[in-house]
This record gives structure tokens, sequence and C-alpha cells, in this order.
């Protein structure tokens, strides 16, 4: 998604970090050029404001479910992994996967 308008900071690189500006996960200089390219760029802020609502509703709808400490460290470790070049076996994305199914709650039919 791009405005077709020249900004400081690109479109493609709000939208790809947009998650880590979000959680404030980024430098406060990065932040301070995401804010100002939301002032510049109606099409990135839109797309803010609705991942903001998502985050906002899937907190308010399932912020209260505690996270098993050993789902929570798998998670953090592939993570790791992947965020240090490593690829994830499909069996290893499988295993987190069932164990985060295996701690939901049960659903009524």
């Amino acid at each position: 998604m791009s405005c077709g308008d020249p900004h400081e900071t690109d479109c493609s690189e709000v939208l790809d970090h947009l998650y880590e500006f979000l959680d404030r996960e980024m430098p406060d200089t990065d932040c301070t050029k995401f804010e100002v390219h939301f002032e510049e760029c109606s099409p990135c802020l839109e797309k803010y404001g609705l991942e903001q609502a998502v985050k906002k509703l899937v907190k308010r709808c399932c912020g209260s479910d505690d996270v098993p400490v050993d789902l929570r460290a798998k998670v953090m470790g592939r993570i790791d992994l992947i965020r240090s070049g490593h690829t994830v076996p499909e069996q290893d994305v499988a295993e987190v996967a069932d164990a985060a199914d295996v701690t939901a709650a049960p659903r009524e039919q």
C-alpha cells in the first residue's frame, strides 16, 4: 500500500513494522518517524487505526487468558530462531500449534 506521495519514511517500511509500533517495541526515534508519517499519509493512518482496533478487540476478548509458561517459552524460542536466520522445521511449528490447542479453553458448539 502506498498513497503515491513521497514521504521521509516510506509507506512499505511503516506497514512492515506496524505491529512493532503498536506494541511500542521500537526506539522512540522510529516511533516519532512513524507518527510523522501517519500525519502525512491517510492510507497508512487508516491501516494503523484498523490494526489498533483489532488489537484492542483481541485484548478485550482474550486478554484474561493465562498463557502456559512452557508454551510461551516454546514460541519465544521459535521467534529467536527465526530472527537469527534459522529455519524452523514444520514439525516444531505443529508442536507449538498443538500445545496452543490443548491449552485453549473448550469451545461451546
